[in-house]
This record gives C-alpha cells, structure tokens and sequence, in this order.
C-alpha cells in the first residue's frame, strides 16, 4: 500500500470513530440502527461523514451541505453521496524578486469519496461500489446496513464476486487508493460504535475484502 494511500484512511477511519461517539450523533445513530430506521440511519450518517473529513482536514461536499471550494459549487459532484478534498494550502514561490502566494488549483482531484447505500438489494450496494470504483481518490468508502452480522459478512463476500471479478486483473493492479466497506448493523447488544461498524478493505490482488476491525 502507498503511504500516501494510508495517510487518508489512516486519517479519516479515527476521525469517523472520533466524531460517531459525539452524543449528537451517537443516540439518534443507534436508536436508528436498532430500528432499521434507514432513511434516518442515512441522513445522520451523511453529517457525520462530512464531519470526520473536516476533522481529518478535509472539506466535503453533500446533501445539504455546500462546498465553495471548486469553481462549480455544489452539494453533490459526479452523482458520489459525499465527495472530500484535501485542504488548499497556499505556499510561496519566487516570482520577480517577490514570494507570492500561490493560486490554489481550481479543480483538485477528490482526496476521498463515499457511498451512503441503505438498501436491502445487495444489487445496489454492488453499484455503489462499482461507482467509487470509477473515482480516481485516495480513499473510496461505501456505508452499507444489514440487521445482523451474518448476513453483512454474505453481502461483503458477495460484493468482490459481483464488482471485482468483473475488473480484469490488469485493472485491478492499477485502481490505486483504499477501498473500504463500512458496514452497519443493529448491533446485537455490542458496545457503540464499534459493536455497530465493522470495516473491510479490498485486496485488489485477490479481488475479495478482509475484514479490518
């Protein structure tokens, strides 16, 4: 893995975990999650995510949360949930005898991207993934739900079948980046959050996802 590419999972995935425990979220997220309030579950989970990117750094753009940073503002870019880039530093460079700030870059490449996928249709959380897959970030992050751990473990391992074997492996080799599934549950009595979230990065090599944590 490049270290580039660590840094922003490195970076993101303890801002999530961070910013998830807030008492803001934390109650109204497992009350939805226990629930199977998805909607819900989604929309929560759409602010926190923009909130761990700004804690990681970063800033992000969703529904119901508007980036200035691109010339085009926007809610939402290329159809992605949540769309982040990195902060713009302005450094200074030698021009005429004088140092100068420099002009940050109109239209930066995307640091990460997520897909927030409340269906039950494991078709459409494959699409999900098959979307960030099309992203070129450092970091992709599809958030799925199921009730019980068994079958989110089913999904995930279903996941690098329907997506993964459809990439020959001289695509795979260059995707480049993470890619995560983050994969919300009730809970089953677990401690929140992590009884509620479990992660699984993909190996392109193999085409399959590990579990993580």
């Amino acid at each position: 893995m490049k270290p580039e590419m660590a840094r922003a999972s490195e970076l993101w995935v303890p801002a999530f975990f961070d910013e998830v425990r807030a008492p803001a979220w934390a109650d109204p997220l497992r009350a939805a999650a226990a629930e199977a309030h998805l909607a819900q579950w989604t929309r929560l989970l759409t602010s926190v995510v923009v909130a761990a990117c700004a804690r990681a750094g970063w800033s992000a753009a969703a529904k119901g949360h508007m980036l200035q940073r691109l010339p085009q503002i926007g809610q939402e870019y290329l159809g992605i949930d949540v769309m982040a880039f990195a902060a713009s530093v302005e450094e200074p460079q030698p021009q005429d005898d004088e140092r100068r700030p420099r002009r940050p870059p109109p239209w930066p490449f995307p640091v990460a991207v997520f897909e927030l996928e409340n269906s039950r249709d494991d078709d459409r959380v494959a699409y999900s993934l098959w979307k960030v897959l099309c992203v070129r970030a450092p970091l992709r992050v599809v958030f799925a739900y199921r009730g019980d751990w068994e079958s989110g473990r089913a999904l995930v391992h279903g996941l690098g079948e329907a997506v993964m074997e459809s990439i020959p492996l001289s695509g795979r080799a260059t995707l480049g980046g993470e890619t995560l599934v983050l994969l919300g549950s009730r809970g089953e009595g677990e401690t929140f959050p992590h009884g509620f979230f479990k992660i699984w990065q993909l190996d392109p090599g193999v085409g399959a996802f590990r579990k993580v944590s």
